[in-house]
């Protein structure tokens, strides 16, 4: 019995190892809410992908409504740390001036690793993007010498198509799940 014991022990470790190994190798996926688009691939997700609620936002950074959500969803993400997940989806409509230029930046900022400090700046500071006049380059490019960018390679990245696909790629998966 004792050996029998001590075999299964074994296989019941070495599966758990072997699950474990696989969950690292496959971090899982968001769930959503709504079926659709994927969007763009990898999404920009705050908080654990395992938490037991996802938020998908679809935002504009010039949109005051938005502006407001983005207050509103750091309060719940603070008060519901680990058991929450907030993934952003590029949403800049037409109306507004400057939202694909901010739409670029936060993207391009991402290509560094810094998507959330740009994400968090843009909103932060939405009065100031509105007010700027047709060229808001130099304000962006403030926002990302605070958040560390590196000030050439994000001016290289806001003009790259795969920083625009990414864009289209989220306005795809708003249309597709009704988002108007």
């Amino acid at each position: 019995f004792l050996l029998i014991a001590a075999v299964l022990l074994g296989a019941l470790a070495a599966g758990a190892l072997l699950f474990r190994h696989h969950l690292a190798q496959n971090p899982p996926v968001p769930r959503f809410l709504a079926a659709g688009k994927p969007g763009a691939i990898p999404p920009h997700v705050h908080g654990s992908t395992g938490a037991p609620v996802s938020i998908e936002e679809f935002g504009d950074y010039e949109c005051l409504p938005c502006s407001g959500a983005f207050a509103v969803l750091q309060k719940i993400e603070a008060e519901y740390r680990g058991r929450v997940s907030v993934t952003f989806r590029q949403f800049p409509l037409k109306m507004h001036l400057h939202a694909m230029d901010a739409a670029r930046a936060a993207e391009a900022a991402g290509r560094q690793g810094r998507f959330w400090q740009m994400h968090d700046a843009l909103y932060t500071n939405r009065a100031m993007g509105t007010k700027a006049g047709a060229d808001v380059s130099s304000l962006f490019d403030g926002y990302a010498a605070t958040a560390g960018i590196e000030i050439t390679r994000f001016k290289k990245d806001l003009a790259d198509p795969a920083t625009a696909k990414r864009i289209a790629d989220d306005q795809e998966r708003a249309k597709s799940v009704g988002v108007d």
